[in-house]
């Protein structure tokens, strides 16, 4: 089994996106599990609203969706984790450096050079239109993240 993992910093906006749109590529795959976390999350809240709204656009619910810590047992439970800027990757070696040969830029691998090794831009705090550019940026990378999973996969792993 595949245990995707998405971080951010507070865990409403851009990792729940990540989560959903990387969920709804793999929704006819038994293989994979999804979820996101942050590594400054107050736990218990919503996806902002623009999150919520832009992904119910395209048919994907967050009414359900509750923020989290990042914390060991969710790392320990990740086969891949990717982090939405360079800022989040230093935090989880930080604190959790058992854990950094699986964490990844979730750029690192978009098939685009002008969004390769970029961080995510937050949406937090901003308009609609920032929210719908994160989400672009995420659709273009995502599918590359999916491709890299499963050319590398061992299954002998996780």
């Amino acid at each position: 089994m595949k245990n995707v993992l998405f971080v951010c910093t507070g865990n409403t906006c851009r990792s729940p996106m990540a989560e959903a749109l990387f969920r709804d590529l793999v929704k006819e795959r038994a293989d994979y599990q999804v979820s996101s976390a942050g590594v400054a999350a107050a736990p218990g809240m919503p996806a902002s609203k623009h999150t919520a709204a832009i992904l119910k656009e395209r048919g994907l619910d967050l009414s359900r969706f509750q923020s989290r810590m990042l914390d060991q047992e969710l790392l320990e439970r990740a086969t891949h984790v990717f982090a939405m800027s360079s800022h989040h990757m230093a935090a989880i070696a930080d604190e959790f450096p058992d854990h950094s040969d699986k964490v990844y830029l979730v750029s690192e691998f978009a098939a685009e050079d002008a969004l390769r090794g970029r961080d995510v831009s937050d949406p937090f705090g901003q308009g609609r239109a920032a929210y719908e550019e994160t989400l672009r940026s995420l659709e273009k990378m995502l599918p590359s993240l999916l491709a890299y999973i499963d050319q590398t996969w061992k299954k002998n792993e996780g």
